[in-house]
């Protein structure tokens, strides 16, 4: 169609397009909100589950239970459950099934994290629970902020994290298998990791996941959270 001498056609088309490209801002700064009340929703729930287990003391005979048992396969356990979470995280398309997934996901990691935190609580004091948790706000606020600032796309992160994972469990396995002493440089990583995780995470949720997909984005970004959260935890007792 020629433009009007006046240009009319043509200015009802960049309108159209502005019209557009407004609702596909609103649509996903709407996304953006669901992920991060569901996320916060998620941690809400961790802190409830984890607050009931002590207080009814299951927390104390979970943890002797569970220290029955080599602590590296604990470790180990912590990262697979956080890999099947990414992966159910990525597949599931119905609002359901992504519910199930986070709920199942954030009542496993509760779980797991109770032998850390009765050891901490022990060793440490109850402090240092406290200390690694705002810690953890710090950074994911942080890194959280450097992508929405900078909108870089860090999807490049992704084979750096897949060789950095497969290293993480031979380490674990090693320690398991061979006594390796995975001391306070494996911590450093693994919080370097997390952080890596998170910018790889938060990238992807800003540029390329479905926007009907946002519980499943939750628990995606819940388990690098969780995942920097142990380390550090992890971290700040071995240095009490």
């Amino acid at each position: 169609m020629r433009n009007d001498r006046d240009g009319r056609p043509a200015a009802r088309t960049m309108a159209a397009q502005a019209v557009y490209s407004g609702a596909a801002t609103i649509d996903r700064s709407a996304f953006l909100l669901r992920v991060y009340g569901h996320l916060l929703g998620a941690v809400a729930v961790f802190v409830l589950i984890e607050t009931w287990l002590f207080q009814t003391g299951a927390a104390y005979d979970l943890a002797r239970k569970m220290l029955g048992v080599n602590w590296m396969l604990v470790l180990g356990g912590f990262m697979v459950a956080g890999w099947l979470a990414r992966g159910l995280a990525s597949r599931a398309e119905g609002l359901g099934t992504q519910y199930a997934g986070l709920l199942l996901y954030v009542v496993a990691q509760a779980v797991i994290f109770v032998p850390l935190l009765v050891l901490a609580e022990y060793q440490a004091g109850g402090g240092v629970i406290g200390s690694a948790a705002l810690l953890t706000l710090i950074g994911f606020t942080g890194l959280t902020l450097i992508v929405f600032q900078t909108r870089r796309d860090f999807s490049f992160l992704r084979g750096i994290l897949g060789w950095g994972g497969i290293l993480a469990l031979v380490a674990i396995a090693g320690g398991v298998f061979f006594g390796w002493n995975l001391g306070t440089w494996f911590s450093v990583a693994m919080i370097g990791f997390a952080g890596a995780a998170i910018l790889y995470d938060t990238s992807k949720i800003i540029h390329s996941w479905p926007d009907d997909r946002y519980v499943g984005a939750a628990l995606e970004i819940f388990a690098s959270v969780a995942l920097m959260f142990w380390y550090i935890l992890r971290l700040l007792s071995s240095r009490r």
